[in-house]
């Protein structure tokens, strides 16, 4: 199998704007030969048994960056099991489905997490890397002496019930029609859906208007609409985004039921979640927007922990140039804080919800994160820190300059990327721009971003700001598991280099671990009342909150992530007894 191919960005490809250098320095175009050509879509392409290092040449030249010249990894033996076109994204291998377990994916956006999904849900048909759809013979074929083999065996003979929740669940929400109870009617199989609602807290919004639905309601009826219907095998792709942490640990557990009676495939960046979830562990590998590869099932602990070491010993792959570890973040020694900001006897009331904050302080120099379930007032709190919002009473005393990124993003305005990141291309080149890997969106309008593109330009500008304090709201949303390991780490940096102080307001538990110096803890009645209590310590911080969640964690021996206990387990019931609900090292 050659071991070079080459990668076109057809957005980014305009041979009308161009004076086709590609084809032009192409070395075998210029000895005869048949390189880069426009083909059949209008777009330059190259057939791909003939791509060789050589053509880094044509990729160089292009004005638009829209060619990459990429090496498969050496060990690929077996030719994709899909690809979107010439000169496209192509996936190797797919996930395995195993009755009674939970199989958990991890990897990074872009590399055919969600394909692969579509393959198994039969709602994308695969062509094997072939410019046809494969028969269902070949399909079985290609799978021979695999678990897999039998999988597609099943379906090909109507045998085996695949149900999918897809990512996008806006999309769903877009087409359905009438109340979440009709909806939901519709596919209630075995009558449970009184019963499915109870246990993904939908009870109260049966009879609210499905277009109406927040991000996280729309996300609980999806996972519902799913499980309701009667199924061999259960795919659930990001089933915990929009969530907040209580909600994702109650649909973890509702979807590790379902494994009782069928096999359960989910797609999770959350590493927490991946890992109280998952019994088996999947790992997606590959470049974005070039190639993707399934590697092969382990514990859902050694998946993770491989994916941190970024070194797959068994398939002689290495994935990633450095391992992730976790280190806690010390507090800021007593002797040196410096109050940025205190308020005192804050209230707010908004309609029916009232939020409020007693009293605390943020110092120079750290990380404060934000826990508490959604519609709990922690926004709103943040808006008042910002001077969004005025307060009803009480008192907010900063002397500093405060930068916001608020937790809903505005994709609409118009601007290149480039423009709006001028300050932090001038300010933080190496600091943000590199690291968040934003040059490649310079070109673009703010409408063309994706959900985690928008997230990191936005993030970007808000740390460019003349500030000394920076509110981030939910920066993890849209970012899978190693941008969110990317972030965590820049923002340290960010601190640490520019003197700044950061509060995070987010639902990555992992995310926040690392990241916090200390923590800001919201408890209430969601969409009633929520109340601010804190900064903590970290310890103190998330007992106060895990105890209250009903979960424990526990520290990794090998790298150091904090991991939640199975309910019930007896490390879960060992800590709860002590009252050990968190350990901080």
């Amino acid at each position: 199998m050659r071991k070079v191919t080459a990668v076109v960005d057809r957005d980014k490809c305009h041979p009308n704007k161009c004076g086709h250098e590609c084809i032009k320095y192409d070395p075998l175009n210029r000895s005869g030969g048949e390189g880069f050509h426009i083909g059949p879509s209008g777009k330059s392409e190259i057939a791909e048994e003939v791509v060789t290092e050589m053509h880094k040449v044509s990729a160089k030249m292009c004005p638009f960056g829209a060619i990459r010249i990429v090496r498969l990894p050496e060990q690929l033996k077996q030719q994709p099991i899909h690809q979107y076109g010439r000169n496209q994204f192509r996936l190797f291998n797919v996930p395995t489905p195993i009755a009674g377990q939970v199989v958990g994916i991890i990897g990074v956006n872009g590399i055919g997490k969600s394909t692969a999904l579509k393959v198994l849900a039969g709602t994308l048909q695969p062509n094997l890397g072939n410019e046809r759809q494969a028969t269902p013979r070949e399909l079985i074929d290609f799978f021979k002496g695999t678990e897999t083999q039998q999988f597609f065996e099943k379906t090909a003979a109507g045998s085996m019930r695949v149900r999918y929740k897809p990512q996008q669940v806006e999309l769903i929400q877009k087409k359905a029609r009438g109340t979440v109870r009709e909806l939901l009617a519709k596919v209630d199989a075995a009558g449970m859906l009184n019963t499915v609602a109870e246990q993904l807290a939908l009870s109260a919004i049966m009879e609210r208007d499905v277009t109406k639905l927040s991000g996280g309601e729309m996300q609980r009826a999806a996972i519902a609409a799913t499980a309701l219907q009667q199924a061999d095998v259960y795919l659930f792709d990001e089933p915990t985004s929009y969530l907040d942490i209580r909600q994702r640990f109650n649909a973890s557990a509702f979807i590790r039921s379902l494994a009782a009676r069928s096999g359960v495939i989910a797609v999770e960046h959350d590493l927490i979640v991946l890992d109280a979830i998952a019994d088996l562990v999947h790992i997606l590998y590959g470049e974005e927007g070039a190639y993707g590869v399934v590697s092969g099932v382990k514990s859902a602990k050694e998946g993770v922990n491989v994916f941190l070491s970024g070194h797959l010993r068994e398939e002689n792959t290495r994935f990633r140039d450095h391992a992730i570890t976790f280190e806690r973040t010390p507090m800021v020694e007593q002797q040196q804080r410096v109050s940025l900001c205190s308020w005192k006897g804050l209230r707010k009331q908004l309609g029916e919800f009232s939020v409020a904050a007693a009293g605390g302080e943020i110092y120079r120099g750290e990380v404060v994160g934000v826990l508490g379930e959604n519609g709990i007032g922690k926004t709103t709190f943040v808006q008042m820190l910002a001077g969004v919002l005025q307060a009803d009473a009480g008192s907010i005393s900063t002397s500093v300059r405060v930068a916001y990124k608020p937790q809903y993003l505005d994709a609409e305005s118009d601007g290149l990327v480039v423009h709006v990141l001028q300050q932090a291309i001038q300010k933080h080149a190496s600091l943000l721009i590199q690291p968040l890997r934003l040059e490649a969106l310079f070109d673009k309008q703010l409408s063309q971003l994706s959900g985690g593109e928008l997230q990191r330009v936005s993030i970007a500008r808000a740390l460019s700001e003349d500030a000394e304090l920076f509110l981030l709201d939910e920066p993890s949303a849209y970012l899978d598991v190693e941008q969110r390991l990317v972030l965590s780490k820049i923002l340290k940096r960010f601190v640490l280099e520019q003197g700044a102080t950061v509060l995070v307001v987010d639902h990555d538990l992992l995310f926040l671990d690392y990241l916090s110096n200390r923590l800001l803890v919201f408890q209430g009645a969601p969409s009633l009342s929520g109340s601010a209590q804190g900064p903590f310590v970290m310890e103190e911080g998330m007992n106060l909150f895990l105890r209250e969640a009903g979960i424990t964690f526990r520290r990794d021996a090998e790298s150091g992530r904090p991991r939640a206990n199975k309910p019930g387990s007896l490390k879960d019931r060992e800590q709860k007894k002590g009252g050990k609900y968190y350990y901080g090292q």
